[in-house]
């Protein structure tokens, strides 16, 4: 590296920007101007414009990670005299003359309104507690100066109020009248008819249950961000040399091989090349038990690495991962609303003024119609006007505006907890309406996973010797055939062999010698090709639920049978929304045979094989117009179509196909069927309780605006049933995370053979 002056750019960019200039293929110089923000690219050759400007961002977004590493050796940095910076690579004379210059955005962070602690706003409605106590005690002796308690009380309706001043102050210059606008009316009207503990109680009672819907809402948050906090800022890499390199996770490339030691985070999606270990992927499943990691086995970041040292090969970029796609459906989750919600936003508009007009007309009919004195109190008469603030007190919707997307938010920070991401609030109302449930069956009835079934060799009494001999020539293979025969050889503890010469052969299998021997394993193909193939045409087929595998070497002719694994929760799973009411059917492309042993063993209602991508919307759709509320799962690029045109789509597994994830409304973090009634159940309570907090925001509001509008309920009183009744709604909502169990937990038992459903099939 050379240096040749200091510049004026950001502390850590120079050797940030070196860094980045060293990672990345076809860009040859950096060029930083800071005082006019400008950066400029010099790339040569094709390159992807955004996705260069993306990890352009990410870096500097962590150039903390590199501040205090040394720039790679051979980048050149140089400042010029005006300050700016300019950081090349190693090129001869006339490769400038090629390269294309690129300008980029100036990176900006984005600035965030601060919104105070809801420990800030309990100070201020403590302090305006204390001073109101102590306003009111002193007006109670006569020898008390008057202006003293009024000072006091002034004091507190400032800390009281000091958090609606400030939104107030904000919406006010756009036209925007909201419930701080009227609590801040309503108290300065109390305290212009000398109604100065009331205007101070309501101020104390209304920042009180602000900070009561703060702390709530923060505690939902806080369930949300430990998800979003999970995400690693470095990685440590092994470049060829054998060295290892603390890097930003921005930085990290496709196909380079990464370090993870025993408690620190997998930084990206990766596969185990070297050690063992296991993954606590509690934050990405919702699982606790750990998962076991060994050669071969994937990664995911933002996961926990338990016990051992391993080297893994990335296998897609960090803003690629099964994390970052959580994260994004998380943030996009927080921002859709709900049906009722949106209802409520619009109603909520229209409300806010009609009471205020209303409020305006009932003080002409109490002053003009029924003669009471507009601004005069006596102790036995409140003034029209002391009964209008008192009628906007109570008529005010705060607990409306709060009664749904409290409860939407905690239901989201729940759903995460257990596994479960509702992608906005629409997915968690409409989930609740659902009748028909059509499901997918490779990966989402069926692990997707194959299992040795069983071994049979010809003539029988060589089984464990074609078994031996099948798991050592599968013992490095990575598709799941490989892996099947690998997990069925380490259970039965067989001893791998020495296979020397091995071969893949392109869709046909795999060969190799056992000593001198030549020995294969492959499709039937291969027999039917050779000096054999006579016999084997004598020899039936498997079942269709079956795929064989033979195995001969010499003498020895043997096959392998594999099935798909079905999942253990998927007929307790199907029985238990049979007893919810709903209709199952499988939609899947595979033969009859195979799904119908699936189907008969699950005892679905009805069944649909041979699909098409296609035919499987075709299906949902007819189901749709028959007047189903269909919920479609599945997993795959094959299910995306269907997932979009149900009413509502659920993904299996975060790890999914990222298609089938875009189009899904609810993601099934843990690859578990029965969390689909976990699902099911929390959208029905979120409903309950949504309903419940409408009930007591109404008919609060219904029952003190008619005691208002009788001149029966004082303003102090108002006061208590309006703050009361939003305080209630958020702690109503705040029910929803202590929630431990749903439906499964407590219906989900084996079920018994469904014979109406066999007689369909």
């Amino acid at each position: 590296m050379v240096r040749h002056k200091s510049s004026s750019v950001p502390p850590g960019w120079e050797t940030a920007l070196a860094h980045f200039l060293n990672r990345s293929a076809g860009v040859e110089a950096v060029h930083v101007d800071a005082e006019q923000q400008r950066i400029q690219l010099a790339t040569l050759g094709p390159i992807d414009p955004k996705s260069l400007e993306a990890h352009l961002r990410a870096t500097l977004q962590q150039v903390e990670a590199v501040q205090e590493e040394a720039p790679p050796p051979g980048i050149v940095i140089r400042a010029t005299e005006d300050g700016r910076v300019q950081i090349h690579k190693p090129s001869c004379p006339t490769a400038p003359l090629l390269w294309r210059w690129r300008e980029v955005a100036w990176p900006v962070e984005p600035v965030e309104a601060v919104e105070p602690s809801w420990q800030a706003l309990v100070a201020l409605a403590g302090c305006c507690a204390v001073l109101g106590i102590l306003g009111w005690c002193l007006g109670q002796f006569e020898a008390v100066p008057t202006w003293l308690p009024i000072t006091l009380f002034i004091g507190g309706m400032l800390a009281g109020g000091w958090d609606a001043l400030q939104d107030v102050r904000e919406g006010l210059p756009k036209g925007e009248l909201d419930i701080h606008f009227l609590m801040i009316a309503v108290a300065l009207g109390a305290a212009s008819i000398g109604a100065w503990a009331e205007g101070t109680l309501l101020l104390f009672l209304f920042s009180f249950s602000g900070a009561m819907e703060a702390f709530a809402l923060c505690r939902t948050r806080n369930a949300i961000n430990s998800l979003l906090h999970a995400a690693p800022q470095t990685a440590t890499i092994l470049d060829r040399s054998g060295h290892e390199r603390r890097v930003p996770v921005a930085a990290v490339e496709v196909g380079e091989m990464i370090v993870v030691r025993p408690g620190e985070l997998f930084p990206v999606d990766a596969s185990v090349c070297v050690g063992q270990s296991a993954a606590d992927e509690s934050n990405l499943t919702g699982e606790a038990n750990p998962v076991g990691k060994q050669v071969g086995d994937t990664v995911y970041s933002g996961t926990l690495n338990l016990w051992g040292s391993v080297q893994a090969q990335v296998m897609r970029r960090a803003t690629d991962s099964a994390l970052q796609k959580v994260i994004h459906l998380i943030r996009e989750a927080q921002h859709l609303k709900a049906p009722s919600q949106q209802l409520t936003d619009r109603f909520g508009t229209r409300y806010t003024l009609t009471i205020l007009n209303l409020t305006t007309a009932m003080f002409f009919v109490w002053w003009l119609g029924f003669e009471i004195p507009a601004f005069y109190n006596t102790e036995i008469l409140h003034s029209a006007f002391y009964r209008a603030m008192t009628l906007l007190v109570v008529a005010s919707p705060c607990a409306l505006v709060l009664s749904i997307p409290s409860a939407i938010l905690a239901a989201i920070a729940s759903g995460a907890r257990h596994g479960i991401l509702f992608r906005g609030g629409a997915a968690i109302e409409k989930l609740a309406e659902v009748d028909l449930v059509a499901l997918d069956k490779t990966g989402t009835l069926t692990t997707g996973e194959m299992r040795v079934d069983s071994v049979e060799s010809f003539p029988p009494g060589r089984e464990v010797e074609a078994a031996t001999l099948a798991y050592s020539l599968e013992s490095y293979g990575s598709h799941p055939i490989a892996r099947a025969i690998q997990r069925y050889g380490k259970a039965e503890g067989l001893r791998r062999r020495a296979i020397d010469h091995f071969k893949a052969m392109s869709g046909k299998g795999v060969r190799g010698r056992d000593g001198e021997a030549l020995c294969v394993l492959g499709r039937r193909e291969l027999l039917e090709e050779g000096p054999l193939s006579e016999w084997i045409r004598s020899v039936p087929e498997p079942p269709p639920e079956y795929i064989e595998n033979w195995i001969f070497k010499d003498d020895l002719i043997a096959r392998i049978l594999l099935k798909d694994q079905i999942r253990a929760e998927s007929k307790a799973t199907l029985q238990v929304l049979k007893q919810e009411g709903m209709r199952t059917v499988m939609l899947t492309g595979d033969r009859r045979g195979a799904a119908q042993a699936v189907a008969l063993e699950l005892g679905i209602d009805e069944l649909r094989f041979g699909l098409k991508p296609a035919d499987k919307v075709q299906a949902i759709r007819a189901y749709s117009e028959s007047g189903y509320k269909v919920a479609m799962v599945g997993d795959g690029v094959n299910d995306a179509p269907s997932l979009a045109a149900a009413y509502v789509s659920v993904a299996m597994g975060v790890r999914g196909s990222d298609a089938a994830l875009e189009q899904s409304e609810v993601v099934l973090m843990e690859d578990r069927i029965d969390r689909f009634m976990d699902a099911v159940a929390l959208s029905v309570r979120v409903r309950r309780i949504i309903r419940q907090n409408l009930v007591i925001a109404l008919s609060t509001v219904v029952l003190m605006a008619l005691a208002a509008m009788g001149g029966w309920l004082p303003l102090s009183a108002g006061v208590f049933a309006h703050e009361g009744s939003t305080v209630i709604v958020c702690l109503n909502s705040l029910r929803l995370l202590t929630q431990r169990g749903f439906l499964k937990s407590d219906r989900m038992v084996e079920p018994d053979d469904n014979a109406e459903a066999q007689a369909k099939l």
